[in-house]
C-alpha cells in the first residue's frame, strides 16, 4: 500500500476520502498537528500506531517524514469524464491541466499542489513515461494530491480530441509559440498543455494543440523550471479568470 509521510500530507490524507489503514507516529512527536492526526485518525477508524526511533527508521527510511507516516489505500484514478463533470458541477468553465512525460516525482507534486491552489479541476497524465505517484510526490504536493481529481490516460492525442469535441479548447505551451502570456485570452473551456521539462510537448501533441502560448524569456538561460513556468501559468489564467467574474458582478 502506498506509503504518506510528513504531518501535513497525513492530515491530508486523513480528510481526503481515500481509505487510510494505519497511522505511524515517532514516539515523543508532539504537537498541534500531531494532536490533529490523532484526533482524525480516530474519527477514521484508523488504527495509531506508535514507533520507537529505530522501529521508525526501520518503516521509512526518509528523512522528512516529520514523525509520521500513514498506509493508505491504492490511489482512485477518476476518467476524464469525471473532471468534466465536477467543472459542471461548479458551475464553471473546465480548467484542465494535462502534464506530458513529467518525469520527476517532486516536480509532479509541485506541479498538483500548484494546480490545487489555482482551481484547476482536474490533471491528465499519460500512463506511459510519467513519474509514478509516490511518496516524493505526495510530500511535494503538501496534500493538495488528496483534493485533485487525477485521470491517467493511454493515449494523449485521443484524449484530446474528445476534449475537443466536448467544446475544450487545447492550449499548449512552448517556446516555439507566437503568442505570450500576458496577450492571450484564457476566459474559454480549457485545456493547458505542459512538456517535459527542456524538451516541451511532443511535436503530435502540439499538433494537436488549438495554440501555442510562451512566456517570454529575457536572460540567458533558454528554459524554466516546469513547475515554476506552469504557476506562471496558472496564475494568470486564474487572474483572468478573476477580473471577469468581478467585471460580471459589477455589471
Amino acid at each position: 500500500m502506498p506509503l504518506v509521510v510528513g504531518r501535513q500530507p497525513v492530515i491530508e490524507a486523513l480528510k481526503s476520502k481515500n481509505f487510510v489503514e494505519k497511522v505511524y507516529i515517532l514516539f515523543g512527536a508532539k504537537g498541534p498537528q500531531i494532536n490533529q492526526i490523532k484526533m482524525l485518525a480516530k474519527k477514521r477508524k484508523a488504527k495509531i500506531v506508535t514507533l520507537s526511533k529505530q522501529k521508525f527508521r526501520e518503516f521509512t527510511p526518509s528523512t522528512v517524514t516529520q514523525g509520521v507516516a500513514a498506509l493508505i489505500g491504492e490511489r482512485q484514478y477518476c476518467e476524464v469524464d469525471d473532471i468534466l463533470n465536477y467543472s459542471e458541477t461548479r458551475n464553471e468553465k473546465p480548467f484542465i491541466l494535462l502534464l506530458e512525460n513529467i518525469q520527476d516525482p517532486r516536480n509532479l507534486g509541485a506541479l498538483i499542489r500548484t494546480a490545487e491552489c489555482m482551481g484547476v479541476h482536474g490533471i491528465i497524465l499519460p500512463k506511459d513515461r510519467t513519474a509514478s505517484i509516490n511518496q516524493d510526490t505526495v510530500k511535494a504536493s503538501a496534500g493538495a494530491i488528496e483534493h485533485m481529481l487525477i485521470s491517467r490516460v493511454t493515449n494523449v492525442s485521443q484524449t484530446l480530441d474528445y476534449l475537443k469535441e466536448k467544446g475544450i479548447w487545447i492550449v499548449g505551451t512552448s517556446s516555439r509559440a507566437d503568442r505570450i502570456i500576458t496577450e492571450f485570452d484564457f476566459n474559454l473551456p480549457l485545456c493547458l498543455v505542459f512538456g517535459q521539462e527542456g524538451h516541451g510537448i511532443k511535436r503530435l501533441t502540439e499538433d494537436k494543440c488549438d495554440f501555442l502560448v510562451k512566456i517570454p524569456l529575457f536572460g540567458k538561460v533558454e528554459s524554466l523550471n516546469v513547475s515554476v513556468a506552469c504557476g506562471m501559468f496558472l496564475y494568470e489564467i486564474r487572474r483572468q479568470k478573476s477580473m471577469i467574474k468581478q467585471e460580471m458582478s459589477e455589471a
